[in-house]
């Protein structure tokens, strides 16, 4: 079975190359490389010799991926006859997870000087390999800049299958993603089997998917299938808060003295099962009524042999839990050297839509630094499913999953990055959007190549630009008319207030100011205009993702009302043609986590028709806004507009 699993994971790294002549699309982009001239066939070299026995799990990975390209050599303990030959080597490189990679006539060559980095150095030999199994002749030089670069996924809402799991799983592996952190407890089920209190998984005690859960035996294929593939797989039993359904089912709370005491023999059965590192308790979000709780807790599991985690805000941590960062406010950590820390803020996929995440994800600079230290460990970026999906597909195709996976890590590999918090891919001609430009195109490789039968819900962005016109004052009256809705306004002759580049483009965060939207100083009761011109070489009906309300998936946010793409009045216009909303399946729906999503974002619904003439066509955006406090705090005005060719 685990054969099988590596033959799927190694059959999509297909080429990153998109011609014979192209150079490979590298993803995360390597720290030193150096090109040659040359193309080398794979058939021309002729075995895998590796110079230590511990290096043969490695080159069966490789031998098993060659395989897969119609390429069969065989693994061999030196090379006598000197023919070309693919060469791991054990070497004295600093770091752990560092690799060099040299393709040449008579070699290949791969140097590490641990399991990892030689595993990270044949993940960039599979994308070196070409068009008709060519390589080019090059030297790479590579090391990560964190040492958590991390994925989580909350399968405690909506339970998520085992092949679903080990699919992004082996996404991680193939772009040198290594921490894997799983949320399988929550207020809505406890998903993971305890032979000493069986009632936690009973089908009454869950809110959604009753009675799914994780067998002992389903978490410990996890592990083993995480350790494979350099990944450290952290469970999360999330305690004291989120805990309604430990409430359920054992008709306590935890933080009671008899809770306490299910809680520590829980904690020991966890830890007599299973071969994991890092416990992880969570602890955010809730009122501490029991002072000795997180304590007593996070002793034992130190005595146990087991390092502890926690969220940061949370409870009242000893200094020996590292802390998992959610919001700004818990930046009061990383001044305290005695505290390790993981990144996460601002880095919760289900709040940002898929044009926005990649470029948020790529420009952020993990923990404020360019790279990791002994405390500033890395990051980790989170899916939460928090509201209800009708099939767990679903949460692929309503979150920017695998994109943003890709450019964070591009982002956690090479490190830097940009002050602050951006939404935006920048400013036309800015430094950071011609960098952003590059990654896109590597990014948009990848998906052709690799995510053909996965959902990878984006399009290509930075081709398109905006010339903005404002502040108009409209005096609270969204359906205000203003200078760029009559036909004396002639964009090509008007100097524009800003230009910007993107298929979404956010004005004003709901999170401002510490994300930073495009507008330097928003203000109420205005309006904005968005120019954009698109060429057609024929008559023709085009694909468009058009949107102005992402909805958190966090939130329960009510679903647009009949007949309007948003409650801020927002229009688009195509060569002078309004271009009507779309007949929402659940217009004016209030919003319920429990009722499910079905085409409220542009992503997971029908792309917009709209007719477009040869030649250019004329895009009018109007961006009306009245307050920037939504109706309640289920619906936060997010000022945005996503309008972009969908191919």
């Amino acid at each position: 079975m685990l054969r099988y699993f590596w033959i799927l994971l190694f059959s999509l790294n297909v080429s990153a190359q998109v011609s014979k002549t192209s150079r490979p699309a590298l993803i995360p982009l390597p720290n030193k490389i150096e090109w040659g001239k040359a193309q080398f066939n794979l058939k021309s070299y002729k075995k895998i010799v590796i110079t230590d026995a511990k290096l043969r799990g490695n080159a069966i990975v490789l031998q098993e991926y060659l395989r897969s390209k119609g390429v069969k050599i065989p693994i061999v303990s030196e090379n006598k006859d000197k023919l070309p030959a693919i060469i791991l080597e054990t070497s004295s490189i600093a770091s752990q997870e560092a690799y060099r990679l040299d393709v040449g006539p008579k070699a290949i060559q791969v140097k590490a000087s641990g399991d990892a980095g030689m595993f990270y150095g044949i993940q960039t030999l599979k994308q070196l390999v070409g068009n008709a199994n060519k390589i080019g002749e090059c030297h790479i030089e590579d090391a990560p800049a964190f040492a958590w670069r991390g994925y989580m996924i909350d399968a405690g809402r909506n339970f998520m299958p085992m092949d679903l799991l080990k699919q992004q799983i082996d996404v991680m592996a193939s772009y040198k993603l290594n921490i894997f952190h799983f949320h399988f407890t929550e207020d809505i089920a406890w998903r993971l089997e305890s032979k000493l209190y069986p009632q936690l998984t009973n089908p009454e005690t869950m809110i959604r998917n009753k009675g799914q859960f994780y067998t002992q035996n389903d978490l410990k294929e996890l592990i083993a299938y995480c350790k494979a593939r350099q990944i450290t797989l952290i469970p999360e039993i999330d305690m004291p808060g989120h805990s309604a359904a430990f409430k359920r089912a054992m008709k306590m709370d935890m933080q009671s003295d008899s809770g306490l005491l299910i809680v520590k023999k829980i904690i020991k059965e966890f830890c007599a099962t299973y071969d994991v590192e890092y416990l992880h308790i969570g602890a955010d979000e809730v009122k501490i009524t029991n002072k000795n709780f997180l304590p007593e807790v996070t002793a034992l599991i130190e005595q146990l042999g087991k390092k502890v985690i926690g969220w940061e805000p949370g409870g009242n941590f000893t200094e020996s839990t590292i802390r998992q960062l959610w919001m700004e406010g818990a930046t009061k950590v990383s001044t305290n050297p005695n505290i390790k820390y993981i990144d996460s803020r601002h880095l919760y996929l289900n709040h940002m839509d898929p044009l926005e995440s990649v470029a948020t994800i790529f420009h952020r600079k993990i923990a404020n630094l360019d790279k990791g230290n002994s405390v500033a460990l890395g990051g980790i970026i989170c899916m939460w499913p928090d509201r209800r999906v009708n099939i767990p597909q679903d949460v692929f195709t309503q979150n920017p999953v695998y994109p943003a996976m890709l450019a964070f890590a591009e982002r956690s590999w090479k490190g830097g990055g940009l002050e602050g918090w951006q939404a935006n891919i920048g400013l036309k001609g800015s430094a950071e959007a011609i960098t952003f430009s590059e990654f896109e195109n590597r990014l948009l490789v990848h998906k052709k190549l690799h995510f053909g039968n996965i959902p990878f819900p984006y399009v290509k962005q930075c081709s398109t630009t905006w010339k903005l016109y404002g502040p108009y004052e409209n005096g609270g009256d969204l359906d205000k008319r203003l200078d760029p809705e009559f036909p004396g306004f002639d964009a090509n002759k008007m100097k524009p207030t800003l230009t910007a580049i993107g298929g979404t483009v956010v004005l004003r965060h709901w999170w401002a100011p510490q994300v930073k939207g495009l507008l330097e100083t928003p203000k109420e009761n205005t309006t904005w205009y968005a120019v954009t011109q698109i060429w057609s070489d024929e008559n023709k009906i085009q694909d468009f993702w058009i949107g102005f309300n992402n909805i958190s998936r966090s939130y329960a946010s009510s679903s647009p009302k009949s007949g309007t793409w948003d409650n801020r009045k927002s229009a688009v216009y195509v060569n002078n043609e309004l271009i009507p909303p779309p007949a929402w399946k659940q217009a004016g729906m209030e919003g319920d986590l429990e009722k499910p999503l079905v085409d409220e974002g542009y992503e997971f619904r029908e792309p917009t028709k709209i007719q477009l003439k040869k030649g250019w066509n004329k895009i009018l955006v109007k961006l009306p806004i009245a307050s920037f406090r939504g109706i309640d705090w289920k619906n936060p005005e997010k000022w945005m507009f996503t309008v972009v060719p969908w191919r």
